[in-house]
């Protein structure tokens, strides 16, 4: 399927691994220019060189998003070489994984969570949507967790935050309605990288499951975290949502959350 998305410009936050590397591959494949954003240099410069070795063609922005200072030079640096975008994908976020609750959480890191998860993403809409509205097209594209729909125990600040961004989707959808702008979140459900493999690898350990990782998966995914398409998911799944929500073959998709999550919710919602 031809996505039609050549000549687009794309910033994906988060992109210099994981799903947000995924996602800028992904595009680029497509042909769509990416900025290549993250906090350490030579991993984004690195999937800025490999984009360039298959043919694509990518910059790489670094800064941390999680400060005012930080999104204002992401967004300079991006106006200087492009001159605007056509495509924003707030990838940018996630947590330590150190296990907190409501007792061990601190105010301090509900701050901090709140800044890296959606402060962050709330920056560069403010700034990229006059841009989008001079086109009169645009598309913003938030990644969410499971957990901003199906909250736990565990980890409410990073829940809530991701939570505020999926909300934020909903309204700002309306806000840009008859502008060629719109508007979704899609939401991963367990994606394989490098984080989420060692916590699996550490759950392995726990319950004697052996170091197998084939073994190793066929256990969280019965035990801990059942998914009916049998399988942990991949940056690629995301990628693949990503992209065509970018396209303009979505042009009647706006406001959504889109679960990719192997199945995990249940829900008609």
């Amino acid at each position: 399927m031809e996505l039609k998305l050549a000549g687009k410009r794309a910033l994906v936050t988060g992109s210099s691994s994981g799903i947000g590397a995924a996602i800028a591959t992904s595009l680029a494949q497509e042909g769509v220019t990416v900025v290549i954003h993250g906090r350490n240099r030579e991993r984004a410069q690195s999937v800025a060189d490999q984009i360039a070795t298959e043919g694509g063609k990518a910059m790489v922005a670094i800064a941390d998003l999680s400060t005012i200072e930080g999104a204002t030079a992401v967004v300079d640096q991006t106006l200087q070489t492009f001159g605007g975008i056509d495509i924003l994908v707030n990838n940018a976020g996630g947590t330590d994984w150190e296990f907190s609750n409501w007792k061990s959480a601190s105010l301090e890191e509900w701050e901090a969570l709140f800044q890296q998860n959606f402060f962050s993403a709330l920056r560069l809409i403010h700034a990229f949507i006059p841009h989008m509205q001079t086109l009169g097209w645009g598309r913003i594209i938030n990644i969410a967790t499971i957990w901003a729909i199906q909250p736990g125990l565990g980890m409410p600040h990073y829940a809530a935050a991701k939570a505020a961004l999926v909300n934020s989707t909903v309204s700002l959808a309306q806000e840009l309605a008859h502008t060629g702008i719109t508007v979704n979140t899609v939401t991963p459900g367990p994606i394989l990288t490098p984080p989420v493999e060692q916590n699996i690898r550490d759950l392995a350990v726990q319950y004697d499951w052996g170091d197998d990782w084939v073994d190793i998966e066929r256990n969280y995914i019965t035990q801990i975290l059942p998914l009916s398409v049998n399988r942990i998911g991949y940056g690629s799944d995301i990628a693949n949502a990503v992209a065509f929500l970018a396209s303009p073959l979505a042009d009647f998709i706006d406001g959504i959350n889109l679960r990719v999550d192997g199945g995990y919710i249940k829900s008609i919602h």
